[in-house]
């Protein structure tokens, strides 16, 4: 049998939810015992930094990390299982375009700290306390160093070199297997993928969801707790934003199968620049706006406001990615 090889878990600025999905394999993580030594998982083994940055470079063959980077500290994890590793895997929607936490992008470290600290109707510190950068440790006497919070969330590629990427709020078993898959290939023959693969289908979650789909062409923009919608039909004839047109497949559309929209934590297919772009799109020519010639202002306008918190629902998972945070960041430099 072909050495274990020595693996490493990490968790960056993300929920936790990828770490429990890898738990989620069920009795298959024997086989992952099997094939792997895990020498760091923070969410199942006591580790320590310190055995890391003891390691020497390359000492790991894989790292998986999960979460996109928000701060200084999160920065130096990065970097630093970047050296000891042969391998990174960016390991979720968070690590692969940002997630959810990247919808800070739309706002200020500022704004956050005001909101988090001062703002909120259950917050309660009219001393206006706030994390310090530095403080003195009232057992050591070391003076300690906060991690600074950067103003934008960065996805994983973005501070490192990855090699490989496994989207999903969180991955799918199925695609945690062919992980599994890989490395179990490299184990034996010491063969990889070409650098930069995707671990997902290259078509669209359309093509893997089952239900019927006819001709698309709606008045007016519903919300799933709105009504029970027909289990057979496809949602976005029903009016129901489903990101499926523009989420790369893999999934096993899992969402739809529960009667709900695609959310698109997959990211975008291939053929495909700008996710949140390309659902406008769609959406657009099944609505109708693009004979918004032949239509009032009025009704353009009742059209679009439809359309309930544009940006949590286009770029949920990729805004760092996006054409838009790009344009913006821009925008900012000048």
């Amino acid at each position: 049998m072909a050495e274990k090889l020595k693996v490493a878990l990490h968790w960056l600025a993300s929920c936790g939810g990828c770490e429990v999905a890898v738990v989620d394999v069920d009795e298959k993580i024997l086989d992952v015992v099997a094939l792997m030594d895990i020498l760091f998982w923070p969410v199942a083994l006591d580790g320590k930094y310190s055995d890391i940055k003891a390691m020497e470079d390359n000492f790991l063959d894989i790292a998986i990390i999960n979460g996109g980077v928000r701060t200084t500290e999160q920065e130096e994890h990065a970097k630093l299982f970047r050296d000891k590793a042969k391998v990174v895997v960016s390991f979720g929607s968070c690590a692969c375009t940002g997630g959810v936490p990247g919808l800070a992008n739309c706002t200020t470290k500022e704004a956050i700290l005001q909101t988090a600290y001062h703002d909120t109707v259950s917050t309660s510190n009219e001393a206006g306390t706030r994390p310090q950068p530095k403080w003195d440790d009232e057992v050591t006497g070391e003076t300690m160093t906060l991690p600074t919070l950067y103003e934008e969330v960065k996805p994983l590629d973005q501070v490192i070199d990855v090699d490989y990427y496994l989207p999903g709020c969180p991955p799918s078993e199925a695609r945690i297997l062919d992980l599994v898959g890989v490395a179990a290939n490299f184990a034996e023959t010491g063969e990889l993928p070409p650098k930069g693969a995707i671990i997902a289908a290259e078509k669209s979650v359309c093509d893997e969801c089952e239900r019927e789909k006819g001709e698309k062409n709606i008045t007016e923009i519903k919300r799933p707790h709105s009504f029970d919608a027909d289990r057979e039909q496809c949602l976005l004839e029903q009016g129901i934003i489903c990101l499926g047109p523009a989420t790369r497949g893999g999934c096993g559309a899992p969402c739809m199968d529960a009667n709900m929209p695609c959310r698109g934590c997959q990211g975008k297919p291939e053929q495909v620049d700008d996710q949140g772009l390309k659902m406008l799109s769609a959406l657009a020519s099944i609505m109708g706006v693009e004979n918004e010639e032949e239509r009032s202002f009025e009704e353009v306008e009742e059209m679009i406001d439809q359309v309930v918190d544009p940006l949590g629902t286009f770029y949920r998972f990729n805004l760092p990615v996006a054409i838009i945070n790009k344009t913006q960041a821009k925008t900012e430099v000048k």
